[in-house]
């Protein structure tokens, strides 16, 4: 049984990509160690394969991401392994030492474009040193794949390496629903779920749903952005119209998801991160019957025009879009979701995953 160490930056509880990956390799004979980092929040997990999570001094910035990196590669470079899974750039510096030191296989998952995000728009020379770490990395890299065709074609333009392509697509389940700790009778409900991070679109949402009648925003997930949306709200005393309920685990949130009567992906044109964002929240929202509403961006816009599961849209200003949901509530979905679900499924591309890790350079 070949033993593969999974790295990741975040505390292992709410990425659903990693514990698929995870998952498909566990029921097929791999011997599966996933490392992260813990919180003082962070929930406990309890998975059917080895986890572990370093308690760091440093939880941001330059210094959190050399502490973890260091630990990483002294964890990895004393303990036996077969193959080793690097998740992002973040953490891809201590894999590629450990593999090359130690002649072991080495496979890269870039979940999206790092050194493109949002956050080093504006910090010129945080982004250079990320640049500068993907450049000397990757065109070295034999084993790699992708959330969508967007990214694996940016990669094989830029360094002429070849990127597999594995969406971030939920696996199959049976609806199971609970409901909001708040009143939503007579109310349409909006969900956003997913990091609540700098070109999300939500407080563009926020000044939206203030224009339609009976229906209210739920937002669910934190991050960056967090704490000025809740003052936001506060502000303009809009408690009974936005929910921000933080955080959930992937088995909380499947049980909220369905009761949304759309759900939104309305991310702005930031650079080409969210220029070729696929979010595993669209798959989510089919998966649970739910419409979408995407931005205007290449991947996002594929999904639903060839599947009919929503709109894209038309235009950023609150009016206009206030008038396209207006639209949509009016419409029916229901058809179109039934034949997205079956086919936008994890199960679909689990073969796809297992050849990656069948036939490694």
């Amino acid at each position: 049984m070949k033993r593969v160490f999974i790295s990741v930056t975040n505390d292992l509880s709410t990425d659903q990509r990693v514990a698929k990956v995870c998952k498909t390799l566990t029921n097929n004979n791999y011997e599966v160690i996933l490392i992260g980092r813990k919180l003082k929040n962070s929930k406990n997990i309890s998975r059917n394969y080895t986890t572990k999570r370093f308690k760091l001094l440093f939880n941001n910035g330059f210094l959190f991401f050399a502490e973890f990196n260091l630990r990483l590669f002294i964890y990895l470079l004393f303990h036996k392994k077969d193959i080793l899974l690097a998740n992002d750039l973040d953490t891809l510096l201590p894999n590629f030492l450990v593999s090359k030191l130690q002649n072991k296989k080495l496979v890269f998952d870039s979940h999206e474009l790092f050194s493109e995000i949002p956050e080093l728009v504006n910090r010129p020379k945080v982004k250079s040193f990320w640049m500068i770490l993907e450049d000397l990395i990757i065109p070295k890299l034999k084993n790699n794949y992708t959330v969508c065709d967007s990214i694996a074609k940016h990669y094989k333009n830029k360094y002429q390496s070849n990127f597999k392509t594995i969406k971030n697509l939920p696996f199959q389940k049976e609806l199971k629903k609970r409901n909001f700790n708040f009143d939503t009778k007579n109310q349409k409900i909006i969900l956003y779920q997913g990091a609540t991070n700098l070109g999300r679109g939500l407080n563009l949402m926020i000044e939206t749903v203030k224009l339609i009648d009976n229906c209210c925003f739920v937002i669910i997930g934190g991050g960056d952005e967090f704490l000025n949306l809740k003052l936001k709200v506060a502000s303009e005393k809009l408690e009974k119209k936005v929910f921000l309920l933080g955080r959930k685990t992937p088995e909380e949130l499947a049980k909220l998801t369905p009761l949304a009567d759309l759900g939104i992906s309305i991310e702005e044109d930031l650079g080409l991160n969210y220029r070729y964002a696929l979010p595993n929240k669209i798959f989510d929202y089919i998966q649970a019957n739910v419409p979408v509403l995407t931005a205007d961006l290449p991947e996002m816009k594929a999904v639903i025009t060839k599947y009919n599961v929503g709109e894209v849209l038309k235009n950023r200003k609150p009016a206009i879009i206030a008038a396209q949901i207006n639209q949509m509530f009016a419409k029916s979905y229901s058809e179109s979701l039934k034949v997205a679900k079956r086919e936008l499924i994890w199960e679909k591309q689990e073969t796809d995953l297992l050849k990656i890790f069948e036939n490694l350079q």
